[in-house]
């Protein structure tokens, strides 16, 4: 199908007529519990309008997608950018099952990670390696939950570069007051997921007009911050209750870190050399006595 997913409403809405009776039940239902229906399987959304789970696979056919799972996919595109707190809980209260909160939740990262493992386009990561490696001037930004993504991005960044800004903001225009001099040659690593943050989106949209690469670590390319980039990184993020699962963009955060550290290994190298010294000097680490050589050692 084409179009982007906060069109698809509307999209089921153009076609309702041609529908037959059982799908035009589906179609009702989606479009006045979408946020539900997202996270149906094809079974579930047909018991609860009163179906069978073929006649669900059909309907997505015929308005368009190659199958029910293409269909859900993009619906949940749509339901990410769209849900309150108060839904989130609702939904996710659902979605979990059972007393095993811990198993649930770590299982669904680990799945999250998985398909960004399988998602993620190489050449894209490969270039914002290259633009990052080559910036005079390297600008961070990330507000409300993905400031801890950008918070973990600078720390290592400020190890390996002298030439880094982590930007702090509670505003709109203190954003802009931080990034006003980016220009071309510096790179601007926006980092936004759902529900997408404003200020980021003006803020990439301003460097971008600026002409700095722009680099956007998001969950789609259909994200309002991936209009604006060079260079997208996707990773799969999904809704934990009121919580964003960032399991897996902190995961692309690290190999980005990683894939520059290599590329800069000797100045790495000489750069926490000096710093394993200061850390001793200055006692940064608790030390303790290994029972086994009785020497000093440092836990990190």
């Amino acid at each position: 199908m084409a179009g982007k997913a906060q069109d698809l409403i509307q999209y089921i809405k153009d076609r309702f007529d041609g529908l037959s009776k059982g799908q035009k039940v589906i179609a009702k239902y989606i479009m006045d519990h979408y946020e539900e229906a997202a996270f149906m399987t094809a079974a579930k959304l047909g018991e609860a309008v009163g179906v069978s789970e073929s006649t669900v696979v059909r309907f997505a056919i015929e308005i368009g997608f190659d199958g029910y799972p293409e269909f859900q996919k993009m619906l949940r595109e749509l339901v990410k950018s769209k849900l309150t707190a108060i839904q989130r809980i609702e939904i996710s209260s659902k979605r979990i099952i059972g007393d095993n909160i811990l198993k649930s939740v770590l299982q669904s990262d680990m799945e999250k990670i998985k398909l960004t493992l399988e998602e993620i386009d190489l050449n894209s990561f490969n270039n914002a390696v290259e633009s990052l490696l080559n910036a005079r001037k390297i600008y961070i930004l990330g507000v409300r939950s993905s400031a801890s993504l950008a918070s973990f991005l600078g720390f290592y960044f400020n190890l390996i570069f002298d030439n880094v800004r982590l930007v702090h903001t509670t505003s709109v225009s203190e954003m802009f007051e931080q990034i006003i001099r980016a220009q071309k040659g510096d790179v601007v690593v926006g980092i936004s997921f759902p529900r997408y943050s404003r200020r980021t989106i003006k803020a990439m949209q301003f460097a971008k007009s600026k002409e700095a690469t722009v680099i956007a670590i998001t969950d789609s390319k259909d994200s309002p911050i991936a209009a604006h980039a060079d260079h997208v990184l996707l990773a799969r993020s999904d809704m934990a209750s009121f919580a964003d699962s960032l399991v897996a963009p902190l995961s692309v955060i690290n190999a980005l870190i990683v894939a520059v550290g290599m590329r800069r290994q000797r100045e790495v190298y000489e750069i926490f050399e000096n710093l394993e010294k200061i850390w001793y000097e200055y006692q940064v680490y608790e030390t303790y006595e290994s029972e086994d050589s009785g020497k000093k050692q440092e836990d990190y």
